[in-house]
């Protein structure tokens, strides 16, 4: 990436007030001090790690295309704006984890996911390495009032890899829908969007136990190809396959652990951002909630795969919950829906924003968060080569797990964000590849046209 692309944006030498979508994390903040808003993810690379200094000095010189970060808040929650910063002082966002051999590798991550943000700051990242000569971690993380996973996103291409553009999917530029035609759209949408979080969902997970308030990350990795196998053959996408193994992870875990699901509703984040706002200030997205089909149903319809409970021990239940993922995300790939939805966070209120994020966030509706994020093709850093990726999204009071899946060079990887207090929270990324490769074996007769 060069200064000459359109991806990258100058500092506006005057002050930018923050996105509807910023005052909310903003004010749930203030509301809920406790709590961490953040994001994030983390980079495994292969080769001698930096020392801090370095490190500080790469991303000094890396933030001329991410001027986003060198800026702060100023005002109130409910009035604020992004200013950039004359003090900025790099060194209050980069910091250093060594842990104590390869035994203390796993407590250095988790000192690092952990760790609260210098004060004042919005963004911190954090060197992790000691357990080896020749390995190491970089973990990044934001407050959901600086950034969303695409800015984010566009933060790691920045920094770690070759700058290509994001392959997000965007809607077209403004203008191709008249405006009465779009004022009508965005409006049906927010009543939509609306009536669903407010209509009773069922009971979500009971699980017996206390939050430790300690974040464990698990990882999980497949090929990219074959979650886009599974997608197509059903008409969805890579992202559907994900949502659909996520589902039959889930119900696995429920069997095993005895932990009853009758509801699994997760949030999901959509990106609005415009071709042209890819380094944007602040946060450009909508959330929708989406119930996973975890459970079989009890009546399935006439010539459903799963009628009677015929196929479910082998293909059935898990077309069954692809087909189920698919006809609700295909609406989401619409140019039209799509429009409709960057319409609405681009001109949406405070207060009915404010409502409808503590609303959808709440555990009375969802019960976790599950987001994806193209990362890159490659990654580096100096002479190390980044060999794997996690997103860190975020664990919210009352949820199961945060879950995001980053699709890095022909891998997409799996992390779930867990309370280490989750009984076997440790198997969640195992059951979500077994659920893939069920998957692949039942689309493989459709592939084949058998």
């Amino acid at each position: 990436m060069t200064v000459s692309d359109p991806s990258v944006q100058s500092v506006p030498g005057a002050r930018q007030r923050t996105h509807s979508v910023d005052r909310a994390f903003l004010r749930l903040q203030s509301r809920h001090p406790g709590t961490l808003w953040d994001g994030g993810g983390v980079a495994y690379l292969s080769g001698p790690p930096p020392s801090l200094a370095e490190l500080r000095a790469y991303v000094g010189l890396g933030l001329g295309r991410l001027p986003m970060l060198t800026c702060r808040v100023e005002g109130a929650p409910g009035r604020s704006w992004w200013r950039p910063d004359a003090d900025f002082d790099v060194d209050q966002h980069v910091h250093e984890v060594v842990a104590d051999g390869a035994a203390g590798w796993e407590q250095a991550l988790d000192t690092a996911r952990n760790a609260p943000f210098a004060p004042g700051t919005y963004w911190g990242v954090w060197l992790v390495h000691g357990h080896a000569p020749d390995a190491y971690a970089v973990c990044y993380r934001f407050h959901h009032a600086c950034q969303d996973g695409s800015a984010a996103a566009l933060t790691f291409r920045a920094m770690l890899g070759g700058g290509e553009p994001s392959a997000r999917p965007v809607p077209s530029p403004y203008g191709r829908f008249g405006f009465p035609r779009r004022v009508a759209v965005a409006l049906g949408l927010a009543v939509r969007a609306v009536c669903g979080a407010l209509l009773p969902r069922g009971r979500g997970p009971a699980v017996p136990f206390v939050p430790s308030g300690d974040r464990a990350l698990w990882r999980g990795r497949v090929a990219v190809d074959t979650l886009r196998r599974i997608g197509t053959a059903r008409g969805g996408s890579a992202h559907d396959a994900h949502l659909a193994a996520l589902a039959g992870a889930l119900s696995a875990w429920s069997a095993r652990t005895g932990v009853s699901v009758p509801r699994m509703a997760a949030l999901l984040p959509v990106d609005v951002r415009r071709p042209d706002e890819e380094q944007s200030w602040g946060n450009r997205f909508f959330a929708l909630p989406v119930n996973l089909p975890v459970n079989l149903p009890v009546n399935p319809p006439a010539g459903s795969p799963a009628e009677n409970g015929k196929d479910v021990p082998d293909n059935g239940a898990h077309l069954w919950r692809l087909d189920r993922v698919t006809q609700v995300t295909r609406k989401l790939r619409a140019e039209r829906w799509r429009q409709a939805v960057q319409d609405l966070v681009r001109f949406m209120p405070d207060r009915p924003t404010e409502w409808y994020m503590r609303l959808v966030l709440s555990p009375r509706v969802t019960d976790l968060i599950a987001t994806s994020m193209p990362l890159a093709g490659k990654g580096s850093l100096g002479t190390a080569t980044v060999t794997g990726t996690a997103l860190l999204p975020p664990l919210l009071p009352g949820h199961l797990c945060g879950v995001g899946l980053s699709f890095f060079g022909s891998y997409a990887e799996g992390s779930f964000v867990t309370d280490r207090a989750l009984p076997q929270g440790e198997t969640l990324p195992g059951l979500w590849e077994q659920a893939v490769q069920e998957l692949e074996r039942a689309v493989a007769p459709l592939e084949s046209g058998s």
